[in-house]
């Protein structure tokens, strides 16, 4: 493993500890996430169906905008 391969681990090891934390000490002020309109919600007496489409499009922008800006600044 060269030192390119251990950075982005820790990279990535620190964005997983700021997400945790984030949703430790903000969880009553994220509970938005997974209930956008978009967000496809069937619930019936014996059946539950969750299909998050708008949060995850919203997740994946996020995730390329980091990633572009990470790219830019190593």
């Amino acid at each position: 493993m060269d030192q390119d391969n251990a950075k982005w681990i820790i990279i990535v090891g620190v964005v997983i500890l700021f997400v945790g934390m984030a949703f430790y000490f903000f969880g009553d002020y994220l509970k938005w996430i997974g209930r956008l309109p978009g967000d496809i919600r069937i619930e019936r007496e014996n059946f539950k169906f969750y299909f998050p489409i708008t949060t995850m499009i919203l997740l994946s922008l996020l995730l390329n905008l980091i990633i572009k800006v990470i790219q830019r600044i190593g």
